[in-house]
């Protein structure tokens, strides 16, 4: 990576996502990093490494421009508040263009246009107003996230059925780890600007395939039920909305993606609980096994 003695700013700093990506950053010693949070207290340990801190309400336009002055580059990570989030991304770009920034990440969704759902459209309806901006841009349009996986397989473990309306599709399911590498690439080089990024695992993942990889781990007996209704992104899942398979991950970051199967291998002690009898189960956990493992 290019990486220059620019200043870098991250949104969303306190969520999993963003401070993974500022601590990429820091590792990297990619330049001079600015992690920003509606809430600094939380990032103590971020600013015990080198970042600065800097408090960015995307409710309060005011602070946002003081929160992006000086950047260079910055790093807009979509926020959760569905419904508003259009308008906050908007005062988002417009700060940045007050402040001078030079350049916007954003992390946004595949097919961000097909969906039909209003979260969807905000995130469709952000790429646009990105464009538009005048501001140099690039879009990594993020797949689910393996992550969420360990919930979702543990209850269908615990009950024997997966059920979703997904169908017979697939998702490129990707891992927060892959996503950060890959966010913290695009922000620290100018080699991926003006492009759009699909970011993706190495394979489309059906959930029957989700309910035969659970089974294995478990070694009990999960069964996928297909049903007419489900949320959003199981219907999506269906009208293969995020079945779209790229080499994004290795082109930003220089490494492949973790696999669903991979993923879910590294953490078994996660899906192995939940086939376990209470008792059982609660046994392990006073007998120092650890909950999970995970790559360094």
């Amino acid at each position: 990576m290019n990486f220059g003695r620019r200043t870098l700013v991250v949104t969303g700093a306190s969520g999993h996502l963003g401070r993974r990506a500022v601590e990429l950053l820091l590792d990297a010693e990619a330049g001079s990093i600015v992690a920003t949070t509606r809430s600094p207290e939380k990032l103590v340990p971020l600013a015990d490494r080198g970042a600065e801190i800097r408090r960015a309400d995307f409710d309060d336009p005011v602070s946002l421009i003081d929160a992006f002055a000086g950047a260079d580059r910055l790093l807009l990570i979509s926020t959760d508040a569905v419904g508003r989030r259009l308008t906050q991304h908007r005062a988002a770009i417009g700060a940045a263009l007050r402040a001078g920034v030079q350049h916007v990440v954003y992390t946004s969704l595949p097919n961000p246009e097909k969906w039909g759902a209003n979260f969807a459209a905000e995130h469709a309806e952000t790429e646009t107003a990105l464009r538009a901006s005048g501001l140099g841009w690039t879009m990594l349009r993020n797949n689910l996230y393996s992550d969420h996986l360990l919930t979702k397989l543990s209850d269908a473990i615990a009950s024997g059925e997966l059920v979703a309306a997904a169908g017979d599709g697939g998702a490129a399911y990707v891992t927060r780890e892959d996503c950060a590498g890959a966010s913290a690439a695009a922000l620290a080089s100018s080699d991926f600007d003006g492009r759009t990024f699909d970011v993706t695992g190495p394979a489309a993942v059906t959930h029957a395939e989700l309910a035969k990889i659970a089974s294995d781990i478990s070694r009990s007996r999960v069964e996928y039920l297909a049903t007419p209704s489900g949320n959003d992104f199981e219907v999506g899942i269906a009208k293969g909305y995020l079945e779209t398979i790229t080499g994004s991950v290795e082109e930003l970051t220089g490494y492949p993606p973790t696999s669903v199967a991979e993923f879910l291998s590294e953490n078994a002690d996660i899906l192995i609980e939940a086939a376990e009898p209470p008792a059982s189960a609660a046994n392990r956990k006073t007998s120092g096994r650890p909950a999970g493992s995970r790559r360094p």
